[in-house]
């Protein structure tokens, strides 16, 4: 079953862009940061990440609610390294992906199984892996690296 997406920018002024996700959602203002733009809004490396993490943070809920479990809240920090490529055009060479979860790994039953299959589930990391390299890591709310 084939899903189409969309959504429409427009130039507002300079590097500035309205984003119209459709009538259900509100828009949203792009800005390229100084010197191209005024930084009044998200840059597209920003969305970007916040689509790479929003997707695991929901995909990890997701496989939690499968097991009837509550995380305590679910803190995710994604950061993304930009250098230049061969042709000097800046690109964005990794993204790290920080998920901190609000209780301890001890008190969530089926961890491992939790752990093992979120990330399957997250189509927009999932996707973005085939061109970036994506490093996640999970802590519990001791910050506990899990695995």
């Amino acid at each position: 079953m084939a899903e189409t997406v969309s959504v429409t920018i427009t130039q507002k002024e300079n590097y500035q862009f309205l984003v119209d996700f459709g009538e259900a959602i509100p828009g949203l203002l792009a800005d390229e940061p100084a010197p191209l733009g005024k930084g009044e809004g998200p840059a597209p490396m920003h969305m970007l990440l916040a689509a790479v993490a929003n997707c695991l943070s929901a995909s990890l809920l997701f496989s939690l609610q499968k097991f009837k479990q509550d995380a305590g809240g679910i803190t995710t920090t994604a950061t993304c390294i930009v250098d230049r490529n061969e042709s000097n055009r800046l690109r964005i060479q990794q993204i790290d992906v920080a998920i901190q979860l609000g209780k301890e790994g001890a008190q969530i039953t089926h961890l491992d199984r939790v752990l093992g299959q979120f990330e399957d589930f997250c189509t927009v990391t999932q996707s973005v892996q085939a061109g970036i390299p994506v490093k996640i890591s999970v802590t519990d709310g001791k910050g506990v690296r899990l695995e």
